[in-house]
C-alpha cells in the first residue's frame, strides 16, 4: 500500500512523539514537511526524525504531494490550520480540541464533507490496549447492561510542569477543553452518543502562578473555568458523572468506573493506552485485575492518523473522526451552556460509536 504523505504544523512539546511513531513506527504515514512559527523548533524536530522538509505554514499547505496535514498547533489556532488545509484540499487530522467554539467546529465538519475530505481529531487513546480491552468485556456481557459511570480528572493545574502553561487558561484550554476529551472519547467509546446534558462550571482562582522553569513565579490570569461538574445522560441510557479540575492537591476517586447489572469495571486513566483493568462482579469479596487483550498500551499517539491513513485508502470510516470530535466539542460547550444558563442542554450533534479494533489492525499499520 502506498504511503500516505503528511505535513506536521506546530513543533511544540506533543510533536516528538507524534513525529516518532509516524516515522519509525507506522506503515502507511510518510511525514515530509513540518513548519512551526518558530523556525528552529521545526529544524530541530526534522534533524531528530529526518523530516525532509522545513518550510513555513504557507509553503506546507502549498505543497501538492501533501495529502494529510497533522495539526499539532495551540487550541486557539486549530479552526484556522485545518480550515485553511482542507480549503487547499489536504486531509485534516488535529489535535484536541477540534476547536474552541461549536461555530468554528460546525465549520470544520461542513467543509470537510463538502470537499469529500477526511478529518479526525485526537485524542486517540481509546484505540489502546486498555480502553479496547474494556469495549470488548462490555460488549461480551461481562458486567450485564451497562447502567451508569463515573469519570474523574482530579488534579493541579499545568502550571506545577509546564514551562508555558498560558493557554491552559484562556480559551479552549481549562480541564473540561483540556483533559475532558481523553474521558469523553472513551465514554463514547464504551456508551456511544450523549442525548442530554447538565452542569456547573466556575473559576476558583482569578490567577495561577508558575511553579517551574524560567518563568516560576509569574502569575496568569485564569480567563476559563478550572473546576467543572456535570451529568451527561447518555443515548444508551447510561447515567455519567463526570468532574474535571484543576483545583485539588490530590485525590482518591477512580479515573473511570463503569457500573453494570451484574458488575463494576475499573478503569485506567483515558490519557494513556494501557493500565490497568479490574472487575468486581456479583458474589465477588475482592477485585479482580484483568489481562489487556490488545496491543497498542505504551505511548502510541497517532495511531488514529494510521488509521486515517487505512481509512483514506479504503473509503471506509476512521475511528477518530471529525464526527465524534464535534460531537465531544458539543458536548464540552453544553456543560459550560447549561452552567451558564441554569437548564439542560440538548447536543446538536450525534456521532456513530467507533468500530473496535480488529486483531489483525497491529500488522495493518505497524512496520515489521
Amino acid at each position: 500500500m502506498d504511503r500516505i504523505k503528511a505535513g506536521l504544523i506546530g513543533c511544540g512539546n506533543i510533536s516528538g512523539i507524534y513525529a516518532k511513531n509516524c516515522t519509525e513506527r507506522f506503515n502507511n504515514i510518510e511525514l515530509i514537511a513540518c513548519a512551526d512559527l518558530v523556525r528552529d523548533k521545526a529544524e530541530k524536530l526534522a534533524h531528530e526524525y529526518n523530516i525532509p522538509v522545513v518550510c513555513t505554514v504557507d509553503e506546507l499547505l502549498d505543497m501538492p504531494e501533501i495529502d494529510l496535514v497533522l495539526n499539532l498547533t495551540v487550541p486557539s489556532a486549530h479552526f484556522e490550520i485545518s480550515y485553511r488545509a482542507l480549503e487547499s484540499g489536504k486531509h485534516v487530522y488535529s489535535e484536541k480540541p477540534l476547536a474552541i467554539n461549536r461555530k468554528d467546529g460546525l465549520k470544520l465538519l461542513n467543509l470537510a464533507t463538502k470537499k469529500g475530505l477526511y478529518l479526525g481529531c485526537a485524542p486517540d487513546t481509546f484505540m489502546g490496549g486498555a480502553l479496547q480491552t474494556a469495549r470488548k468485556l462490555l460488549d461480551d456481557g461481562w458486567i450485564g447492561r451497562p447502567v451508569g459511570a463515573t469519570a474523574f480528572m482530579m488534579g493541579v493545574g499545568p502550571e506545577t510542569w509546564h514551562p508555558s502553561p498560558d493557554f491552559f487558561y484562556k480559551t479552549g484550554g481549562g480541564p473540561l477543553f483540556d483533559m475532558g476529551p481523553y474521558y469523553l472519547n472513551a465514554l463514547i467509546n464504551l456508551s456511544g452518543p450523549v442525548k442530554r446534558i447538565s452542569g456547573t462550571a466556575k473559576i476558583s482562582f482569578p490567577y495561577r502562578v508558575i511553579t517551574t522553569g524560567q518563568r516560576c513565579g509569574e502569575k496568569i490570569e485564569c480567563e476559563v473555568p478550572t473546576h467543572v461538574s456535570s451529568v451527561l445522560d447518555f443515548k444508551s441510557d447510561v447515567v455519567v458523572t463526570m468532574i474535571m479540575t484543576f483545583d485539588t492537591c490530590g485525590s482518591t476517586l477512580p479515573h473511570i468506573e463503569i457500573y453494570g447489572q451484574e458488575g463494576t469495571l475499573s478503569l485506567p486513566d483515558p490519557n494513556y493506552f494501557g493500565g490497568r483493568i479490574q472487575i468486581k462482579r456479583k458474589g465477588m469479596d475482592e477485585w479482580e485485575e484483568l489481562p489487556l487483550l490488545f496491543g497498542f498500551t505504551d505511548n502510541s499517539r497517532g495511531i488514529g492518523i494510521a488509521d486515517m491513513a487505512n481509512s483514506i485508502k479504503t473509503g471506509s470510516k476512521n475511528r477518530a473522526n471529525g464526527e465524534m470530535a464535534f460531537h465531544v466539542l458539543d458536548i464540552m460547550q453544553g456543560i459550560y451552556d447549561a452552567s451558564e444558563k441554569n437548564s439542560y442542554y440538548i447536543p446538536i450533534s450525534s456521532c456513530v460509536r467507533p468500530e473496535p479494533l480488529s486483531k489483525d489492525f497491529e500488522k495493518s499499520v505497524c512496520k515489521c
